[in-house]
């Protein structure tokens, strides 16, 4: 799972500048055709393109964060089969989401139309430490209700 999310996250970084702000336009726009439909809105073309164009950039760090919290979650879940939990294997997985993130970054330097930015390793990052916390919190919550239904 790890492996097919480092190519996820490899083609989406592949694509030159064009080709990604495209997608992101295309979902974000979908985003608020469904919200006009939901909320009943109505909106008319000009207003539906200007919050698709606000939507776009959140977006867009919605999906770094997703993307990194679900490598936090895989990244700890590799690691907690042969480490301890405790501070080591948090800092082990906060650190290679991090080295991830700024490969990642790196390698968007050289591509067309893209740029690296230190931003979205943080962005990252903390997406990474949110999945790992994720974990931490299910697992914590399972052993809880694992002593309660032994008793």
């Amino acid at each position: 799972m790890l492996v097919l999310l480092y190519c996820l996250i490899f083609g989406f970084s592949a694509q030159d500048g064009g080709e990604s702000s495209s997608l992101s336009g295309t979902i974000s726009e979908k985003c608020v055709e469904c919200a006009n439909a939901v909320f009943r809105a109505g909106w008319d073309a000009a207003e539906k393109a200007e919050r698709a164009e606000s939507f776009e950039y959140p977006l867009r760090k919605a999906a770094h964060f997703s993307e990194y919290a679900c490598m936090g979650i895989l990244v700890y879940i590799l690691w907690s089969q042969w480490m301890r939990r405790g501070w080591r294997l948090y800092l082990l997985t906060v650190l290679w989401v991090f080295f991830s993130a700024a490969g990642d970054e790196f390698h968007q330097f050289f591509v067309p139309g893209r740029s690296a930015s230190f931003r979205d390793v943080l962005i990252d990052t903390c997406g990474g430490a949110f999945g790992m916390l994720f974990c931490i919190a299910a697992g914590a919550l399972l052993r809880r209700l694992g002593r309660r239904r032994n008793r």
